[in-house]
């Protein structure tokens, strides 16, 4: 009776293994990346960053799974000149927060682009108004699909 169920067991195991397997090759991830945009934009708490504005630095990756390979046609990929504009859109609106343009940034993403399955953003600020400061600060959001209800 013990070996009929470590039999069943490991055929089991063995089955689930094959299928993941498959699963896991049969579905390839593809990134799509935009790297170091930089745009002037006017995101702050503060009244000259309201005024002046600042640089901002954007990297963004978006990952899809493909229905088919090889992909060979635009509808069968994210349009990364379709995400720039996305981009440009959500830093032409001035925004106290950073956090708060990554993340309408990325569920814009995941919305408007359906084979998108995760979105990570990191927007830098250049100049940031930080007395007798040299660098720069940054948020970034990674944000998956089955994060939210779309």
């Amino acid at each position: 009776m013990t070996v009929f169920f470590i039999t069943i067991f490991l055929f089991t195991f063995h089955s689930l293994f094959l299928i993941s397997y498959s699963l896991f090759h049969l579905f390839p991830m593809f990134s799509i990346h935009l790297h170091q945009l930089a745009i002037h934009a006017y995101h702050g708490l503060y009244e000259e960053e309201k005024v002046l504005g600042n640089d901002f630095v954007i990297d963004l990756t978006v990952q899809y799974h493909p229905a088919t390979l090889p992909v060979e046609q635009l509808e069968q990929t994210i349009n990364y000149v379709s995400l720039y504009e996305l981009v440009k859109k959500h830093m032409q609106v001035a925004t106290p927060l950073l956090e708060t343009v990554v993340s309408n940034m990325a569920i814009d993403i995941l919305a408007q682009f359906s084979l998108s399955e995760e979105v990570y953003i990191s927007i830098r600020k250049l100049h940031p108004p930080i007395a007798q400061f040299t660098g720069a600060t940054g948020v970034s959001l990674s944000l998956n699909r089955k994060d939210l209800s779309l």
